[in-house]
């Protein structure tokens, strides 16, 4: 983990780890940035909770630049690209993310 601060993460009952009132299991370790908004947010029930408006999806053209996901476990930013390929494991410090994620990837993610 770098020296800076990590990104702030919205949600209901957000834990140090990202987890939320919707999504607390030991691999519910992510956080995703709204492309609306910007923000992080636990889950996209916390968006819909709190961010009054409604949500954008990243698209396919910006999978490559777009960093958009937050491992929980060590704050490492990962793009679109890499989230997707990373095999349910953060890239850098090698916590699990949850692999039932992957049914939710159209909320988030241009399919």
């Amino acid at each position: 983990m770098t020296s800076k601060d990590p990104p702030p993460v919205k949600g209901l009952q957000v834990t140090p780890l990202t987890q939320c009132a919707h999504w607390h299991s030991p691999r519910d370790i992510i956080a995703i940035r709204h492309r609306c908004c910007g923000d992080y947010y636990a889950c996209i029930s916390c968006h819909e909770a709190l961010a009054g408006h409604e949500p954008q999806v990243w698209p396919k053209a910006e999978r490559d630049s777009a960093k958009a996901v937050l491992c929980g476990s060590c704050c490492h930013e990962l793009t679109v690209a890499e989230y997707l390929a990373c095999d349910n494991a953060c890239p850098r410090c090698g916590a699990a993310f949850n692999p039932g994620c992957s049914k939710h990837y159209d909320l988030y993610f241009e399919t």
